[in-house]
């Protein structure tokens, strides 16, 4: 019988990797209150395709350790960081208030990074990582800052379903209209504003909030050939009027003299008169210009006239605020404008312009209405209009995803990947709701779906195909994974067919056949895909998604593996098999990390395979870990985006400008880091423990505790204790694939017969009752593993934990470790431990410690393999190491028989390997002797 998981664990569990089937049911979270942890009645059951099923966050404890230790800083910086800040750039593009919040910067502000192309991406992060500390956890200051986060993005969504309002703030005399930066929202006043009139004043209070070139005041005009404009800057950085009816190269214009102060009011006014033209700043005149001979009677009826929008598209739109527009058919006085500063315009001289007088005075609604007498009433509008669907949800208007549609070739500056970013958006958002039961986060997120669905199946397949393959902007990231994880959730039929459009039919086949074509691709681009063809496989059956999935591991595990788990450099990926060859200061994004070890649990649902366990803990122990700072910071989460591996390579836990797409999946690894400890079987069978890490997991199905109680890997084994009631299952312990040393399991005390075999799982089978203790011994060895294309560059590890040397050496160090070897092939020898650090050692003065460790030393990742001379058991025989034609020396084929049962046996294979390579010509016969009796006098470690 299956088990009967609770539709808590089941649900959450597809937050972290995978989903579940469709299923429609009430949730509990209520808008304007704090959410609940939702109730768990009886769930659906997991993917029939699964047969292992992986466990909740909650149902999972850490214990004290480096997981432990690394997470708590991460959950510092989830508790500390104003969640405002995140969702300044939603507000900002709902033209809704910030609550004076400062956008993040980086890539979640206008100011980062191509533009700020990806803003809204790391809020999805955030949202992520907030519901896996919440369910890690339990503490409701988690979920009291995913409510405010739902709450605001409701609120955007619905104020993005209609046309702009008026945003009120504190003007110079009373009220006036902010226009908030990002918001791509202007004034629209109707035609006819400037009538025929030879002569004219405009002037307006501004308080521009940003120091851009080119935000226009106003803009009248039909084009770019025809208008007249005021500039808050002009390229120089001043005020700028400019009439033309010849476009740039024919404008009239006036510039001022000195910028305006931002986050200040100052008032602006332009006269026109007999061929004259003047411009005002805070009531004195700034320039003039006698040869300026156009005027609105000139120029002749406009099609548009705008406060705060240009006709060039990359001018930006005016941020700050108005108060106060006026327009006079006649050029107000020098004595009449220097009045205008000092009262509104209808208590000064001049009184409220009689061609448009607008006082920004209203507190909401989507008009102004004109005190001129005309009945000009003016209307805020969007750039872009507004939304195509009701389900949109974005930090910047859908221009991005409109755009994709046409182009041709990538241009991150245009267009950056918004529907990766939607990934991140709708991934948060269901994981909000799936820990804390809140039906807004849900409706958001189908929303969303809803949207990119009538977006997209109005496509042609062609056009589709064309829009994937492109770099970067083309990327989606996890897309279709979360849209099945959410299908599963709703059981739209809208929303698997969704999941669908995004097939890049070349790659999946190409892959389904076995066919690398991962040259030339950018690694974190296509990573996630293939995790989200395995989702699709669980939704319809279909088997290449699958096939494609396994294949596409397979090319990049071992074939593009750096030693630390990680894959690219420079973000992309070279040819296969070519490791020291690509080695460089930008290699092991973080991101495909991450989305590897997805990639791999997800994989393992529906085939065991040792291997992608092995890799797990590889990447988890080593990468992983060592991109996380080991130092506290509320306002960053202090994580690599590149990791060189170069000599001397010092990382970089603060990169670029910030808020970086491995800084939000690293803010994920560091509140997940037990999601892939336990597995169980579909059918409840079977418990698989795939990483050794002191934990506490709670089966409710079997009505069952195992404590695991270890330091791994600090300690060479783990110790499982049962609690409880008593169940009949297999504990199928992981033996990982390097533990060639032995690996021995008692119960109780007792050895458990068999014989473990590296990179499978050894199952001990029985009823387990409360007290029950397994005792898990893993012996370690010192190792290298050797670059797939150099086999001298080489990395060291000792168990699972690759150690780096600290070094500011920026050239390979050269190592030798045979000279100490013992018998059991063990390198570790030929170190020496450091006093009181457990992982540390020195080799020739340099310190050697765990690349899991987040400090800012010079490493050395990889180093030269360097053996000149053969020396035994500490015994140097004067004798140089030879080397056949493919690098193998002499020393690599005497160890490479080991472990030997004695020294005897050591004595045996030296002579009978020397006589082979006397043999061969390799080496001379005296030479060979030396070596010989070199290892007969030589004295051994274990």
């Amino acid at each position: 019988m299956a088990a009967s998981f609770s539709r808590r664990t089941l649900l959450l569990a597809t937050a972290v990797a995978a989903g579940t089937p469709a299923v429609s049911y009430a949730a509990g979270g209520r808008p304007g209150t704090a959410p609940q942890a939702p109730a768990a009645p009886a769930g659906p059951a997991a993917p029939a395709a699964w047969s292992v099923r992986p466990f909740g966050l909650e149902d999972v404890t850490l214990g004290r350790g480096v997981f432990a230790d690394k997470r708590r800083l991460m959950l510092d910086h989830a508790r500390g960081y104003d969640v405002n800040r995140l969702l300044q750039v939603f507000r900002a593009n709902a033209g809704l208030s910030t609550l004076g919040a400062v956008a993040p910067g980086g890539w979640e502000g206008l100011d980062g990074e191509a533009n700020g192309n990806l803003r809204g991406h790391y809020t999805g992060h955030f949202l992520t990582m907030l519901s896996q500390a919440y369910r890690s956890t339990g503490e409701r200051v988690f979920a009291e800052r995913i409510d405010t986060m739902v709450g605001a993005l409701t609120e955007v969504r619905e104020a993005l379903r209609h046309e702009p309002a008026v945003l009120s703030t504190d003007g110079r005399f009373g009220a006036a209209a902010e226009q908030v930066r990002g918001s791509h929202q202007y004034v629209d006043l109707p035609a006819g504003v400037l009538g025929d009139t030879p002569e004219i004043t405009l002037a307006a209070w501004v308080k521009p909030t940003h120091d851009g070139a080119w935000a226009r005041v106003l803009d009248f005009g039909d084009d770019t050939a025809r208008y007249l404009y005021l500039a808050v800057r002009n390229g120089d950085g001043v005020p700028r009027f400019a009439v033309t009816d010849r476009g740039a190269a024919g404008e009239q214009g006036l510039d001022g003299t000195t910028p305006l102060p931002v986050d200040e009011w100052s008032h602006l006014a332009v006269t026109l008169a007999d061929g004259t033209g003047t411009l005002y700043v805070d009531g004195t005149a700034v320039a003039r210009n006698t040869a300026m001979s156009l005027t609105p009677a000139t120029l002749g009826p406009l099609a548009h006239h705008w406060l705060g929008r240009s006709h060039y598209p990359a001018d930006p739109v005016f941020a700050g605020a108005f108060e106060e527009f006026n327009v006079w058919s006649r050029a107000l006085s020098a004595t009449e404008i220097a009045a205008l500063r000092e009262s509104r315009a209808a208590d000064a001289p001049a009184g409220r312009g009689d061609l448009a007088s607008y006082a920004f005075d209203e507190t909401g609604g989507g008009t102004l209405a004109d005190s001129s007498g005309r009945g000009l009433t003016a209307t805020l509008r969007r750039t872009w209009g507004g939304p195509s669907h009701p389900g949109f949800l974005a930090a910047y208007p859908e221009t991005q995803f409109i755009e994709l549609e046409s182009m041709t070739g990538s241009d991150y500056t245009r267009v950056w990947a918004p529907y990766y970013t939607a990934h991140k958006i709708l991934r948060g958002l269901l994981d909000a709701h799936l820990a804390t039961g809140d039906d807004r986060a849900l409706d958001l997120a189908s929303g969303m779906c809803d949207w990119m669905h009538s977006r997209l199946s109005a496509l042609p397949a062609a056009t589709l195909q064309r829009m994937w393959g492109l770099f970067s902007s083309g990327e989606f990231g996890g897309i279709v994974e979360a849209i099945c994880d959410l299908h599963a959730v709703t059981g739209k039929p809208e929303h698997l067919a969704l999941a669908r459009l995004f097939d890049l039919d070349r790659l999946i086949d190409a892959c389904a056949a076995d066919t690398d074509v991962l040259e030339g691709l950018h690694a974190n681009q296509h990573i996630p895909i293939f995790t989200g063809l395995v989702r699709l496989y669980d939704e319809t059956g279909e088997e290449r998604y699958l096939t494609a999935a396994k294949n596409f591991w397979a090319m990049v595990v071992p074939h593009r593996m750096y030693a630390i788990g990680g894959t690219s450099t420079g973000e992309f990926w070279k040819a296969r098999d070519v490791i020291a060859g690509t080695i460089g200061a930008t290699t092991a994004e973080s991101c495909c990390a991450y989305n590897l070890l997805k990639l791999s649990r997800t994989l393992f649902f529906h085939d065991q395979d040792p291997a992608y366990m092995d890799y797990y803990e590889r990447a988890l122990y080593n990468q992983v870990l060592g991109s996380k700072q080991d130092r506290p910071d509320a306002e960053k989460p202090l994580v690599t985006y590149l990791i060189g591996l170069t000599p001397g390579h010092v990382r970089d836990y603060t990169p670029k400008q910030g808020t970086t797409c491995c800084e939000g999946t690293g803010m994920e690894s560091a509140t997940k880091y037990q999601d892939s400890v336990y597995f169980a079987a579909a059918d409840g069978s079977a418990l698989y423990v795939n990483l050794y890490s002191r934990s506490t997991l709670t089966w409710a199905e079997r009505g069952v505790t195992v404590t695991q109680t270890t330091d791994y890997p600090r300690e060479q084994g783990s110790t499982l204790t049962i609690g409880g009631g008593s169940a009949s299952f297999a504990l199928r312990l992981r033996v990982p694939s390097w533990a060639t040393a032995g690996f021995r399991v008692t119960v109780n005390g007792r050895t458990v017969p068999g014989t473990p075999t590296p990179g499978s799982y050894f199952t001990v089978s029985r009823t387990w009752r409360r007290g029950d203790t397994v005792r898990i011994r893993v012996p370690f060895r010192l190792r290298v593993e050797k670059a797939l294309d150099d086999p001298t560059l080489q990395a060291l590890f000792y168990g699972p934990v690759n150690l780096v040397a600290r070094s500011s050496g920026t050239g390979h160090l050269e190592c030798g470790l045979y000279r100490d070897a013992g018998l059991s092939g063990d390198l570790l020898p030929t170190l020496t431990p450091v006093a009181s650090r457990p992982l540390h050692y020195t080799l020739d003065g340099t310190e050697w410690a765990p690349f899991a460790e987040g400090t800012e030393d010079p490493t050395h990742a990889y180093f030269r393999r360097a053996e000149p001379r053969v020396i035994l058991g500490g015994t140097d025989s004067g004798v140089a190491n030879p080397a056949k034609d493919d690098g193998t020396t002499l020393l690599d084929e005497i160890w490479a028989a080991a472990p030997f049962r004695g020294k005897g046996a050591l004595v045996a294979h030296v002579r009978s390997t020397v006589d082979a390579w006397v043999t061969a010509g390799l080496l001379g016969r005296d030479e060979g002797e030396r070596v010989v009796s070199t290892a007969r006098q030589a004295s051994y470690a274990d």
